[in-house]
Protein backbone atom coordinates (compact mmCIF):
# COMPACT_ATOMS: atom_id res chain seq x y z
CA UNK A 1 0.00 0.00 0.00
CA UNK A 2 1.77 3.24 -0.82
CA UNK A 3 2.51 6.08 1.97
CA UNK A 4 2.65 8.81 -0.47
CA UNK A 5 0.19 11.46 0.10
CA UNK A 6 -1.62 12.65 -2.79
CA UNK A 7 -0.91 16.32 -4.17
CA UNK A 8 -4.30 17.78 -2.86
CA UNK A 9 -3.53 16.53 1.21
CA UNK A 10 -0.08 17.90 0.98
CA UNK A 11 -1.61 20.95 0.05
CA UNK A 12 -3.77 21.24 2.15
CA UNK A 13 -1.97 19.89 5.12
CA UNK A 14 0.91 22.66 4.57
CA UNK A 15 -2.30 25.20 4.10
CA UNK A 16 -3.92 24.18 7.37
CA UNK A 17 -0.33 24.71 9.34
CA UNK A 18 -0.45 28.02 8.18
CA UNK A 19 -3.84 28.90 8.59
CA UNK A 20 -4.10 32.22 10.93
CA UNK A 21 -0.88 33.38 9.97
CA UNK A 22 -2.03 36.85 8.51
CA UNK A 23 -4.45 38.05 11.58
CA UNK A 24 -1.41 36.77 13.95
CA UNK A 25 1.07 38.82 11.48
CA UNK A 26 -1.42 41.82 11.67
CA UNK A 27 -1.74 41.55 15.38
CA UNK A 28 2.02 41.46 16.07
CA UNK A 29 2.46 44.38 14.02
CA UNK A 30 -0.31 46.26 15.90
CA UNK A 31 1.22 45.12 18.85
CA UNK A 32 5.06 46.78 17.49
CA UNK A 33 3.83 49.21 16.19
CA UNK A 34 5.94 51.30 18.07
CA UNK A 35 9.14 49.48 18.42
CA UNK A 36 9.18 48.80 15.45
CA UNK A 37 9.39 52.07 13.58
CA UNK A 38 11.76 53.07 16.45
CA UNK A 39 14.49 50.02 15.76
CA UNK A 40 14.54 50.43 12.35
CA UNK A 41 14.76 54.51 12.16
CA UNK A 42 17.66 54.13 14.62
CA UNK A 43 19.61 51.44 12.66
CA UNK A 44 18.78 52.39 9.68
CA UNK A 45 19.11 55.98 10.13
CA UNK A 46 22.62 55.57 11.95
CA UNK A 47 23.91 54.16 8.56
CA UNK A 48 22.17 56.92 6.48
CA UNK A 49 22.99 59.85 8.76
CA UNK A 50 26.86 58.70 8.05
CA UNK A 51 27.75 60.08 4.77
CA UNK A 52 26.83 63.84 5.94
CA UNK A 53 28.88 63.25 9.36
CA UNK A 54 32.03 61.34 7.97
CA UNK A 55 31.87 64.26 4.97
CA UNK A 56 32.31 66.93 7.56
CA UNK A 57 35.10 65.00 9.09
CA UNK A 58 36.65 63.81 5.59
CA UNK A 59 36.13 66.22 2.93
CA UNK A 60 38.79 65.49 1.06
CA UNK A 61 39.57 62.63 -1.31
CA UNK A 62 43.43 62.65 0.24
CA UNK A 63 42.24 62.73 4.01
CA UNK A 64 39.54 59.59 3.50
CA UNK A 65 42.49 57.93 1.94
CA UNK A 66 45.19 58.48 4.93
CA UNK A 67 42.25 57.51 7.19
CA UNK A 68 41.96 54.40 5.19
CA UNK A 69 45.71 53.39 5.30
CA UNK A 70 46.00 54.28 9.12
CA UNK A 71 42.92 52.14 10.03
CA UNK A 72 43.67 49.12 7.80
CA UNK A 73 47.71 49.26 9.35
CA UNK A 74 45.99 49.12 13.06
CA UNK A 75 44.88 45.61 13.86
CA UNK A 76 42.87 46.54 17.09
CA UNK A 77 40.68 49.51 14.87
CA UNK A 78 40.16 46.62 12.40
CA UNK A 79 38.72 43.90 14.91
CA UNK A 80 36.20 47.09 16.01
CA UNK A 81 35.40 48.07 12.37
CA UNK A 82 36.62 46.05 9.80
CA UNK A 83 38.99 46.93 7.28
CA UNK A 84 38.40 49.86 5.17
CA UNK A 85 37.69 48.34 1.30
CA UNK A 86 37.31 51.36 -0.07
CA UNK A 87 37.93 55.44 0.60
CA UNK A 88 35.45 56.68 -1.31
CA UNK A 89 32.33 58.10 1.26
CA UNK A 90 30.37 55.47 0.97
CA UNK A 91 32.70 53.23 1.65
CA UNK A 92 33.32 54.80 4.70
CA UNK A 93 30.14 54.29 5.76
CA UNK A 94 30.19 50.85 4.97
CA UNK A 95 33.05 50.09 6.83
CA UNK A 96 32.23 52.83 10.12
CA UNK A 97 28.54 51.62 10.77
CA UNK A 98 28.01 48.52 8.76
CA UNK A 99 29.37 45.95 11.29
CA UNK A 100 27.43 47.98 13.97
CA UNK A 101 24.46 48.30 12.01
CA UNK A 102 24.53 44.44 11.06
CA UNK A 103 25.23 43.84 15.26
CA UNK A 104 21.57 46.29 15.79
CA UNK A 105 19.32 44.46 13.29
CA UNK A 106 20.40 40.66 14.70
CA UNK A 107 19.42 42.02 18.35
CA UNK A 108 15.96 43.57 16.87
CA UNK A 109 15.66 40.63 15.00
CA UNK A 110 16.16 38.10 17.84
CA UNK A 111 13.73 40.37 20.41
CA UNK A 112 10.95 40.31 17.53
CA UNK A 113 10.51 36.45 16.86
CA UNK A 114 11.06 35.79 21.07
CA UNK A 115 8.62 38.23 22.07
CA UNK A 116 5.80 36.75 19.22
CA UNK A 117 6.97 32.84 19.85
CA UNK A 118 8.19 31.38 22.77
CA UNK A 119 7.00 35.13 25.08
CA UNK A 120 3.33 34.10 23.77
CA UNK A 121 4.08 30.57 25.03
CA UNK A 122 5.79 31.27 28.22
CA UNK A 123 3.04 33.76 29.17
CA UNK A 124 -0.10 31.68 28.34
CA UNK A 125 -1.51 33.69 25.90
CA UNK A 126 -0.26 31.51 22.67
CA UNK A 127 -3.02 28.41 24.53
CA UNK A 128 -6.17 30.64 23.83
CA UNK A 129 -4.97 31.68 20.44
CA UNK A 130 -4.02 27.94 19.59
CA UNK A 131 -7.87 26.71 20.53
CA UNK A 132 -9.15 28.33 18.04
CA UNK A 133 -8.47 27.86 14.14
CA UNK A 134 -4.72 28.66 14.37
CA UNK A 135 -2.29 26.53 12.47
CA UNK A 136 0.78 24.94 13.98
CA UNK A 137 3.37 27.10 12.13
CA UNK A 138 1.13 30.00 11.67
CA UNK A 139 2.91 31.59 15.01
CA UNK A 140 6.31 31.28 13.96
CA UNK A 141 5.77 32.07 10.58
CA UNK A 142 3.83 35.48 12.27
CA UNK A 143 6.80 35.79 14.16
CA UNK A 144 9.41 35.82 11.05
CA UNK A 145 6.73 37.95 9.23
CA UNK A 146 7.11 40.46 11.76
CA UNK A 147 11.25 40.46 11.67
CA UNK A 148 10.82 40.68 8.01
CA UNK A 149 9.12 43.87 7.44
CA UNK A 150 11.37 45.54 10.51
CA UNK A 151 14.45 43.98 8.06
CA UNK A 152 12.91 45.68 5.18
CA UNK A 153 12.21 48.91 6.87
CA UNK A 154 15.81 48.91 8.00
CA UNK A 155 17.10 48.41 4.28
CA UNK A 156 14.65 50.69 2.75
CA UNK A 157 15.66 53.37 4.78
CA UNK A 158 19.83 52.92 3.90
CA UNK A 159 19.13 52.23 0.22
CA UNK A 160 16.92 55.37 0.31
CA UNK A 161 19.59 57.37 2.88
CA UNK A 162 22.80 56.56 0.63
CA UNK A 163 21.35 56.38 -2.73
CA UNK A 164 23.55 59.87 -3.77
CA UNK A 165 26.61 57.74 -2.71
CA UNK A 166 25.79 54.99 -5.50
CA UNK A 167 22.69 53.44 -5.94
CA UNK A 168 24.21 49.72 -6.43
CA UNK A 169 26.64 50.27 -3.09
CA UNK A 170 23.29 51.53 -1.28
CA UNK A 171 21.15 48.56 -2.13
CA UNK A 172 24.11 46.29 -1.64
CA UNK A 173 24.55 47.29 1.95
CA UNK A 174 20.73 47.77 2.89
CA UNK A 175 20.28 43.98 1.75
CA UNK A 176 23.75 42.99 3.96
CA UNK A 177 22.04 44.45 6.95
CA UNK A 178 18.70 43.34 6.48
CA UNK A 179 19.91 39.88 5.61
CA UNK A 180 22.01 39.41 8.41
CA UNK A 181 18.76 40.63 10.77
CA UNK A 182 16.84 37.39 8.71
CA UNK A 183 19.42 35.01 9.62
CA UNK A 184 19.91 35.65 13.71
CA UNK A 185 15.66 36.18 13.37
CA UNK A 186 15.38 32.69 11.61
CA UNK A 187 18.18 31.80 13.93
CA UNK A 188 16.41 32.66 16.87
CA UNK A 189 13.31 30.52 15.54
CA UNK A 190 15.72 27.53 15.88
CA UNK A 191 16.34 28.21 19.61
CA UNK A 192 12.64 29.16 20.08
CA UNK A 193 12.22 25.72 19.79
CA UNK A 194 14.68 24.40 21.98
CA UNK A 195 14.52 26.24 25.41
CA UNK A 196 11.55 26.62 27.48
CA UNK A 197 12.01 29.81 28.82
CA UNK A 198 12.63 33.23 27.07
CA UNK A 199 15.02 34.34 28.76
CA UNK A 200 17.19 31.71 28.27
CA UNK A 201 16.17 31.70 24.05
CA UNK A 202 17.31 35.38 23.92
CA UNK A 203 20.76 34.72 26.13
CA UNK A 204 21.26 31.89 23.63
CA UNK A 205 21.11 33.77 20.86
CA UNK A 206 22.43 37.14 22.13
CA UNK A 207 25.66 34.60 23.36
CA UNK A 208 25.34 33.16 19.12
CA UNK A 209 25.59 36.52 18.00
CA UNK A 210 28.33 37.35 20.14
CA UNK A 211 30.57 34.19 19.08
CA UNK A 212 29.93 35.66 15.77
CA UNK A 213 31.02 39.46 16.37
CA UNK A 214 34.33 37.58 18.20
CA UNK A 215 34.77 35.79 14.94
CA UNK A 216 34.76 38.21 12.42
CA UNK A 217 36.81 40.67 14.88
CA UNK A 218 39.51 37.92 15.18
CA UNK A 219 39.55 37.42 11.66
CA UNK A 220 39.70 40.89 10.21
CA UNK A 221 42.23 41.84 13.40
CA UNK A 222 44.68 39.32 11.87
CA UNK A 223 44.17 40.15 7.63
CA UNK A 224 44.41 43.76 6.93
CA UNK A 225 42.00 42.33 3.08
CA UNK A 226 39.21 41.44 5.11
CA UNK A 227 39.45 37.55 3.58
CA UNK A 228 40.37 35.80 6.20
CA UNK A 229 38.60 32.42 7.11
CA UNK A 230 37.30 33.40 10.49
CA UNK A 231 34.96 36.34 8.57
CA UNK A 232 33.62 33.65 6.80
CA UNK A 233 32.39 31.51 9.33
CA UNK A 234 30.64 34.48 11.22
CA UNK A 235 27.03 35.57 9.52
CA UNK A 236 27.88 39.14 10.77
CA UNK A 237 31.05 38.87 8.53
CA UNK A 238 28.97 38.09 5.63
CA UNK A 239 27.62 41.47 5.87
CA UNK A 240 31.15 42.84 5.06
CA UNK A 241 32.35 40.49 1.91
CA UNK A 242 29.21 42.01 0.17
CA UNK A 243 31.61 44.75 -0.88
CA UNK A 244 29.08 47.49 -0.74
CA UNK A 245 30.84 51.03 -2.49
CA UNK A 246 33.56 48.32 -3.13
CA UNK A 247 32.97 46.49 -5.89
CA UNK A 248 29.87 44.40 -5.21
CA UNK A 249 29.71 40.85 -4.35
CA UNK A 250 25.94 40.39 -5.07
CA UNK A 251 26.42 36.73 -4.87
CA UNK A 252 27.43 36.55 -1.09
CA UNK A 253 24.20 36.93 -0.78
CA UNK A 254 22.44 34.41 -2.06
CA UNK A 255 24.72 32.70 1.24
CA UNK A 256 22.67 34.73 3.36
CA UNK A 257 19.63 33.81 1.61
CA UNK A 258 20.65 30.39 1.70
CA UNK A 259 20.90 30.08 5.62
CA UNK A 260 17.47 31.89 5.78
CA UNK A 261 16.32 29.19 3.76
CA UNK A 262 17.82 26.42 5.86
CA UNK A 263 17.07 27.74 9.26
CA UNK A 264 13.67 28.55 8.37
CA UNK A 265 13.15 24.88 7.40
CA UNK A 266 15.28 23.50 10.58
CA UNK A 267 12.86 25.81 12.61
CA UNK A 268 9.64 24.64 10.55
CA UNK A 269 10.72 21.04 11.06
CA UNK A 270 10.99 21.07 15.00
CA UNK A 271 8.11 23.17 15.70
CA UNK A 272 6.10 20.59 14.25
CA UNK A 273 7.60 17.94 17.02
CA UNK A 274 6.59 19.21 20.10
CA UNK A 275 3.84 20.27 22.21
CA UNK A 276 2.46 23.44 23.04
CA UNK A 277 4.73 25.17 25.70
CA UNK A 278 7.04 22.30 25.46
CA UNK A 279 10.60 22.28 24.28
CA UNK A 280 13.29 20.17 23.25
CA UNK A 281 16.06 21.21 26.10
CA UNK A 282 13.47 21.34 29.16
CA UNK A 283 13.73 23.18 32.07
CA UNK A 284 15.34 21.18 34.49
CA UNK A 285 13.09 20.59 37.56
CA UNK A 286 13.75 20.90 41.63
CA UNK A 287 14.48 20.41 43.84
CA UNK A 288 17.01 23.59 43.79
CA UNK A 289 20.30 22.99 45.55
CA UNK A 290 21.50 25.75 48.07
CA UNK A 291 19.60 28.94 50.10
CA UNK A 292 16.58 30.12 48.46
CA UNK A 293 15.50 30.91 52.13
CA UNK A 294 14.62 35.11 51.07
CA UNK A 295 13.22 36.90 48.45
CA UNK A 296 16.81 38.07 47.34
CA UNK A 297 18.20 35.12 47.33
CA UNK A 298 15.95 33.92 44.68
CA UNK A 299 16.49 37.09 42.74
CA UNK A 300 19.90 36.68 42.73
CA UNK A 301 19.46 32.71 41.66
CA UNK A 302 17.17 34.08 38.86
CA UNK A 303 19.09 36.54 37.75
CA UNK A 304 23.17 35.46 38.23
CA UNK A 305 23.43 33.86 34.79
CA UNK A 306 22.54 37.15 33.05
CA UNK A 307 24.43 39.33 35.81
CA UNK A 308 27.66 36.60 34.89
CA UNK A 309 27.33 37.44 30.82
CA UNK A 310 27.52 41.09 30.95
CA UNK A 311 30.07 40.81 33.80
CA UNK A 312 32.47 39.05 31.33
CA UNK A 313 31.22 40.69 28.14
CA UNK A 314 32.33 44.38 30.43
CA UNK A 315 35.51 42.86 31.41
CA UNK A 316 36.26 41.71 27.66
CA UNK A 317 35.28 44.94 26.03
CA UNK A 318 37.81 46.97 28.30
CA UNK A 319 40.62 44.93 27.48
CA UNK A 320 39.62 45.63 24.09
CA UNK A 321 39.19 49.15 23.96
CA UNK A 322 42.21 50.17 26.97
CA UNK A 323 44.67 48.35 23.95
CA UNK A 324 43.24 50.91 21.74
CA UNK A 325 43.62 53.71 23.69
CA UNK A 326 47.28 54.44 22.49
CA UNK A 327 45.86 54.23 18.72
CA UNK A 328 43.51 56.90 19.21
CA UNK A 329 46.21 59.81 17.73
CA UNK A 330 45.95 57.10 14.48
CA UNK A 331 42.34 57.65 14.58
CA UNK A 332 42.05 60.94 14.33
CA UNK A 333 45.42 62.16 12.78
CA UNK A 334 45.26 65.85 11.95
CA UNK A 335 41.57 66.01 11.59
CA UNK A 336 40.46 68.91 13.65
CA UNK A 337 36.71 67.75 12.95
CA UNK A 338 37.18 64.79 14.26
CA UNK A 339 39.51 65.82 17.52
CA UNK A 340 36.01 67.69 17.86
CA UNK A 341 33.80 65.17 18.12
CA UNK A 342 36.18 63.12 20.16
CA UNK A 343 36.66 65.87 22.81
CA UNK A 344 32.80 66.46 22.88
CA UNK A 345 32.17 63.17 23.69
CA UNK A 346 35.26 62.80 26.05
CA UNK A 347 36.45 65.83 27.27
CA UNK A 348 38.63 68.41 26.34
CA UNK A 349 41.48 66.70 27.90
CA UNK A 350 44.80 65.17 26.35
CA UNK A 351 43.28 63.01 23.03
CA UNK A 352 44.02 59.77 24.80
CA UNK A 353 42.24 60.49 27.62
CA UNK A 354 39.25 62.00 25.72
CA UNK A 355 39.45 58.50 24.30
CA UNK A 356 39.01 56.72 27.46
CA UNK A 357 36.71 59.07 28.89
CA UNK A 358 34.51 58.34 25.93
CA UNK A 359 34.82 54.32 26.29
CA UNK A 360 33.98 55.04 30.08
CA UNK A 361 30.78 57.12 28.63
CA UNK A 362 29.88 54.18 26.08
CA UNK A 363 30.16 51.49 29.01
CA UNK A 364 27.48 53.42 31.37
CA UNK A 365 25.14 53.71 28.54
CA UNK A 366 25.28 50.33 27.56
CA UNK A 367 25.37 49.16 31.52
CA UNK A 368 22.25 50.95 32.09
CA UNK A 369 20.28 48.75 29.38
CA UNK A 370 21.57 45.67 32.18
CA UNK A 371 19.91 47.49 34.75
CA UNK A 372 16.61 48.55 32.89
CA UNK A 373 16.15 44.92 31.92
CA UNK A 374 17.31 43.95 35.93
CA UNK A 375 14.74 45.97 36.64
CA UNK A 376 12.03 44.79 34.37
CA UNK A 377 12.56 41.50 35.27
CA UNK A 378 10.19 42.24 37.89
CA UNK A 379 7.27 42.99 35.72
CA UNK A 380 7.78 39.79 33.91
CA UNK A 381 7.51 38.20 37.07
CA UNK A 382 4.14 40.15 37.71
CA UNK A 383 2.78 39.28 34.16
CA UNK A 384 3.96 35.41 33.97
CA UNK A 385 2.07 34.91 37.00
CA UNK A 386 5.25 33.82 39.06
CA UNK A 387 5.25 36.10 41.65
CA UNK A 388 1.81 35.54 42.92
CA UNK A 389 3.18 31.98 45.14
CA UNK A 390 5.52 34.89 46.77
CA UNK A 391 3.45 37.12 47.40
CA UNK A 392 0.28 34.96 49.08
CA UNK A 393 3.29 33.87 51.34
CA UNK A 394 4.16 35.94 53.91
CA UNK A 395 6.75 37.71 51.74
CA UNK A 396 5.64 41.98 51.09
CA UNK A 397 5.82 43.67 47.47
CA UNK A 398 8.37 45.75 48.74
CA UNK A 399 10.78 43.16 49.78
CA UNK A 400 10.01 40.99 46.71
CA UNK A 401 11.26 44.14 44.81
CA UNK A 402 13.95 44.92 47.08
CA UNK A 403 15.78 41.74 46.09
CA UNK A 404 15.15 42.76 42.11
CA UNK A 405 16.61 46.19 42.88
CA UNK A 406 19.66 45.12 44.55
CA UNK A 407 20.72 42.63 41.68
CA UNK A 408 19.52 46.10 39.02
CA UNK A 409 21.72 48.53 41.18
CA UNK A 410 24.94 46.37 42.42
CA UNK A 411 25.36 44.85 39.54
CA UNK A 412 25.49 47.77 37.43
CA UNK A 413 28.14 49.00 39.62
CA UNK A 414 29.65 45.66 39.38
CA UNK A 415 29.98 45.56 35.85
CA UNK A 416 31.01 49.01 35.20
CA UNK A 417 34.16 48.34 37.93
CA UNK A 418 35.28 45.63 35.64
CA UNK A 419 34.96 47.28 32.41
CA UNK A 420 37.47 49.96 34.19
CA UNK A 421 39.55 47.09 35.81
CA UNK A 422 39.89 46.20 32.29
CA UNK A 423 40.40 49.64 30.24
CA UNK A 424 42.92 50.45 33.08
CA UNK A 425 45.02 46.53 32.89
CA UNK A 426 44.87 46.77 28.97
CA UNK A 427 45.85 50.67 28.63
CA UNK A 428 49.13 49.69 31.37
CA UNK A 429 48.63 52.75 33.98
CA UNK A 430 46.19 54.85 35.51
CA UNK A 431 44.21 52.27 37.38
CA UNK A 432 42.71 54.69 39.86
CA UNK A 433 41.43 57.21 37.68
CA UNK A 434 40.02 55.08 35.58
CA UNK A 435 38.44 52.69 38.17
CA UNK A 436 36.83 56.19 39.04
CA UNK A 437 35.88 57.09 35.81
CA UNK A 438 33.95 54.08 35.29
CA UNK A 439 32.20 54.81 38.17
CA UNK A 440 31.20 57.99 37.84
CA UNK A 441 28.78 56.86 35.28
CA UNK A 442 26.53 55.33 37.81
CA UNK A 443 24.18 58.26 38.47
CA UNK A 444 22.89 58.26 35.19
CA UNK A 445 22.65 54.62 35.06
CA UNK A 446 20.47 54.13 38.10
CA UNK A 447 18.37 56.95 37.02
CA UNK A 448 17.66 55.14 33.89
CA UNK A 449 16.92 52.06 36.67
CA UNK A 450 15.02 54.63 38.56
CA UNK A 451 12.67 55.68 35.69
CA UNK A 452 12.39 52.24 35.16
CA UNK A 453 11.01 51.74 38.66
CA UNK A 454 8.76 54.71 38.48
CA UNK A 455 7.12 53.98 35.22
CA UNK A 456 7.16 49.31 36.40
CA UNK A 457 5.26 50.43 39.68
CA UNK A 458 3.21 53.25 39.30
CA UNK A 459 2.31 52.76 35.45
CA UNK A 460 2.98 49.17 34.83
CA UNK A 461 0.88 49.13 31.38
CA UNK A 462 3.80 51.69 30.02
CA UNK A 463 6.97 49.46 31.50
CA UNK A 464 8.41 48.73 28.60
CA UNK A 465 8.81 52.04 27.75
CA UNK A 466 11.90 52.14 29.64
CA UNK A 467 13.84 50.46 26.71
CA UNK A 468 12.71 53.24 24.76
CA UNK A 469 14.04 56.30 27.16
CA UNK A 470 17.40 53.88 27.47
CA UNK A 471 18.07 53.74 23.39
CA UNK A 472 17.26 57.13 23.04
CA UNK A 473 20.29 57.59 25.73
CA UNK A 474 22.26 55.45 24.02
CA UNK A 475 21.75 56.93 20.51
CA UNK A 476 21.99 60.28 21.95
CA UNK A 477 25.29 59.72 23.19
CA UNK A 478 26.60 57.40 20.61
CA UNK A 479 25.96 59.21 17.26
CA UNK A 480 24.70 63.01 18.69
CA UNK A 481 28.14 64.74 18.78
CA UNK A 482 29.04 63.30 15.35
CA UNK A 483 25.59 64.49 14.13
CA UNK A 484 26.43 67.83 15.62
CA UNK A 485 23.29 67.70 17.77
CA UNK A 486 22.39 70.96 19.59
CA UNK A 487 23.53 71.19 23.53
CA UNK A 488 19.26 71.01 24.35
CA UNK A 489 18.69 67.89 22.57
CA UNK A 490 22.24 65.94 24.43
CA UNK A 491 21.07 67.11 27.44
CA UNK A 492 18.19 65.09 27.49
CA UNK A 493 19.98 62.14 28.38
CA UNK A 494 21.70 61.81 32.11
CA UNK A 495 25.30 61.08 30.41
CA UNK A 496 25.32 64.34 29.53
CA UNK A 497 25.44 65.76 32.68
CA UNK A 498 28.63 63.98 33.96
CA UNK A 499 32.27 65.00 34.25
CA UNK A 500 34.13 63.68 31.25
CA UNK A 501 36.53 61.41 33.22
CA UNK A 502 39.60 61.08 32.85
CA UNK A 503 40.81 64.60 31.71
CA UNK A 504 38.40 66.42 34.13
CA UNK A 505 38.10 67.80 37.25
CA UNK A 506 35.37 65.40 39.10
CA UNK A 507 32.67 67.43 39.93
CA UNK A 508 30.56 66.12 42.65
CA UNK A 509 27.30 68.13 42.14
CA UNK A 510 25.87 66.47 39.48
CA UNK A 511 26.93 63.47 40.97
CA UNK A 512 25.35 63.65 43.71
CA UNK A 513 21.83 65.32 41.77
CA UNK A 514 21.25 62.26 39.28
CA UNK A 515 21.99 60.42 42.36
CA UNK A 516 19.09 62.02 44.26
CA UNK A 517 16.95 61.86 41.39
CA UNK A 518 17.32 57.93 40.75
CA UNK A 519 16.00 57.77 44.78
CA UNK A 520 13.39 59.66 44.34
CA UNK A 521 12.42 58.02 41.03
CA UNK A 522 12.90 54.48 43.33
CA UNK A 523 10.57 55.66 45.82
CA UNK A 524 8.08 56.46 43.41
CA UNK A 525 8.06 53.50 42.21
CA UNK A 526 7.56 51.57 45.09
CA UNK A 527 4.54 53.86 46.60
CA UNK A 528 2.88 52.83 43.05
CA UNK A 529 3.60 49.74 43.52
CA UNK A 530 2.01 49.42 47.16
CA UNK A 531 -1.27 51.38 46.00
CA UNK A 532 -1.98 49.34 42.43
CA UNK A 533 -3.59 46.22 42.15
CA UNK A 534 -0.75 43.51 40.50
CA UNK A 535 -1.15 42.83 37.03
CA UNK A 536 -2.44 39.57 36.14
Amino acid sequence: MSTVAPTGTLTGTLSGTLTGTGALTRLALRRDRLMLPVWALVTGGLVASGAGSLEGLYGTAAQRAELAASMNANSSMRSLYGPVLDDSLGGLVAWRFGTFAAVLAAVMSLLIVVRHTREEEETGRQEPLSAGAVGRRAPLTAALLTALAANAAVALIITAGLAGQGAAGALALGLAIGGTGMVFATLTAIVAQLTESARLAKGLTAALLGLAFVLRAAGDAGSADGESVLTWLSPVGWAQHVRAFAGERWWVLLLTAAAIGVQTALAYALTARRDLGMSFLPTRPGPATGRLATAGALAWRLQRGTLLGWSLGFLLGGLVFGGMAEGAADLVGDNERAREIFERMGGQGALTDAFLATMTGLFGMVAALFAVGSVLRLHGEETSQRAEPLLVAPVGRLRWAAGHLVVAFAGSTLVMLLSGLGLALSYGHDVGPLLGAALAQLPAVWTLAGLTVLLWGAFPKAAVAAWGVAGVSLALGWIGPALDLPSAFLDLSPFAHLPKLPGQELAWTPLLALTALAAALVAGGLAGLRRRDMTT
